[in-house]
């Protein structure tokens, strides 16, 4: 778990942090950067496909390997893949350049979810219940260590191989994305070495037939969400136009419409959905198992309105923080901060700040309570980006700096200590996989769609007006966590 927890930890950083500062250093804007941090949308909608990884058998693999392992190796394969097309495509170049580079990030978002899928079902059925926290907390000290390796790590690299803002070399960074495929490999080789879980079966036995159809349903939905989404953009440009007019804001005119554009792909993927269904397409109850059931279960449980409380606050509760990672690396980079001293300090530093943070959160709900853990996880993870606020001022200052990832890194380990001991406690043990996969996906769903604006946000309004919004959007949530508090256990 130590080694899958390392290769499930490194490509996320290759989305966010380390590819931030290479398009910031090749001179591609700022509003364009956010928007790769769309390309981790995937982690958001995997418990789409998560029921496809978790029933579907990979040809020839599946009886090679199994069907954990197999699906676990293909994931890994195509992380690899991604990077490589990272790699090779210039962002400088052009805007072609941009947009090869723009597929490549969505396909590591959507390898690197897939991956995520299938380690923790291998984690859930490799071991009895009593070794599950063993297993959880050594795969979460991997993950760490991989996103170390990727994010300071990847930093180290591009400054060695001769990239900085000021001198930008395309080689030096496709040299540390070629890097970071060798660093996948210690995630190949753990999956070719481990045994599959002996309960990796599912319970329903479905014909070969059934699951193509599945497969051919999923293909239908994702085809209609894009096909949706790119057929909007004539629509929406004109209405783009419209609110820009009205509200004179060009900005706030892109998130509306933006927003809808997302809502319209999402309509159309369940419209098509409803028909393949009715059309007999797909079989029913396979459908019904897979996606119904667990979700009806869940309002049963709570019923309607505490059931959308309780959504509400998965949704809303970490939107204050990862808005504002969106941009942290670019923001201390143009505080004049250096790649060495970003690595040394947000990364290297500010990881173990994070671990020490998530141990103090865990130490703290089980002498008090995960609710007042929770509220005070709300309120720091939103007070503390006000620090940013007297970086941004006093520029740069590297005992400041230490003193902002000190506090901001402490409250959000704290914050994710509680905040994932609420989510277990809603799950019902007959559907934790898929119930534990929506509530993950909504949990970043929302703070990603806004993140892909915070470098619009940033250019409109500057750093400081832009941690003052990440502040007060970071406000409400307590009082819906406040809320909450009969149904945390």
């Amino acid at each position: 778990m130590l080694f899958l927890g390392f290769s499930a930890g490194v490509p996320i950083l290759l989305i966010f942090s380390t590819l931030g500062l290479w398009l910031n250093e090749a001179g591609v804007a700022k509003s364009s950067i956010t928007f790769f941090s769309w390309a981790a949308l995937g982690y958001s909608f995997k418990f789409v496909w998560a029921p496809l990884v978790d029933r579907l058998p990979v040809p020839v693999l599946t009886n090679l390997l199994g069907r954990r392992r197999a699906w676990m190796l293909i994931s890994q394969l195509a992380i690899m893949g991604a990077i490589f097309l990272m790699s090779s495509v210039d962002p400088k170049a052009g805007v072609d350049s941009l947009t090869i580079m723009a597929y490549g990030a969505v396909l590591l978002g959507f390898s690197s979810a897939t991956q995520d899928i299938v380690i923790d079902a291998y984690r859930i059925e490799s071991a009895d219940q009593d070794m599950q926290s063993m297993l959880s907390a050594t795969y979460v000290a991997g993950y760490r260590i991989g996103m170390l390796t990727a994010g300071a790590g990847g930093l180290f690299l591009a400054s060695y191989f001769g990239s900085t803002k000021e001198l930008y070399s395309f080689s030096a960074w496709s040299n540390t994305y070629l890097v970071m495929i060798l660093v996948m490999t210690i995630g190949v080789a753990t999956t070719l070495i481990i045994k599959e879980p002996g309960q990796a079966q599912p319970e329903e036995h479905y014909s070969t037939q059934d699951y193509l159809r599945f497969f051919v349903l999923f293909l239908a939905v994702v085809t209609a969400f894009i096909t949706t989404f790119s057929l909007s953009s004539e629509l929406v440009a004109t209405f783009k136009a419209y609110l820009t007019t009205v509200f004179s804001n060009q900005h706030l005119s892109g998130f509306i419409v933006g927003a809808f554009r997302m809502v319209l792909a999402i309509a159309g993927a369940y419209l098509t959905t409803r028909l393949l269904i009715t059309l007999n397409v797909v079989n029913q109850s396979m459908v019904n198992g897979t996606y119904i059931e667990p979700v009806k279960d869940f309002f049963n449980r709570y019923g309607m309105s505490v059931a959308v409380l309780l959504l509400a606050v998965i949704g809303l509760y970490r939107i204050s923080d990862i808005v504002l990672g969106v941009v942290a690396n670019i923001f201390y980079q143009d505080m004049g901060f250096s790649k060495i001293e970003i690595a040394t300090v947000s990364k290297t530093f500010g990881l173990f700040m994070t671990i020490a943070g998530g141990f103090l959160g865990g130490l703290m709900a089980i002498r008090w309570g995960v609710f007042k853990v929770l509220f005070l996880g709300a309120a720091l993870s939103a007070l503390t980006n006000l620090l940013f606020i007297v970086l941004a001022n006093i520029g740069y200052d590297i005992t400041w700096l230490y003193v902002t990832i000190t506090m901001d890194n402490l409250s959000a380990g704290l914050a994710s200590a509680a905040f994932i001991a609420f989510l277990s406690s809603l799950t019902n043990i007959k559907f934790t996989a898929v119930q534990y996969a929506i509530f993950s996906s909504l949990m970043t769903l929302l703070p990603k769609v806004f993140g892909g604006y915070s470098g619009g946000m940033v250019e409109a309004f500057g750093y400081s007006q832009f941690f003052i919004i990440t502040t007060l959007i970071g406000l409400p949530i307590l009082y819906l966590v406040y809320k909450v508090k009969p149904y945390i256990n």
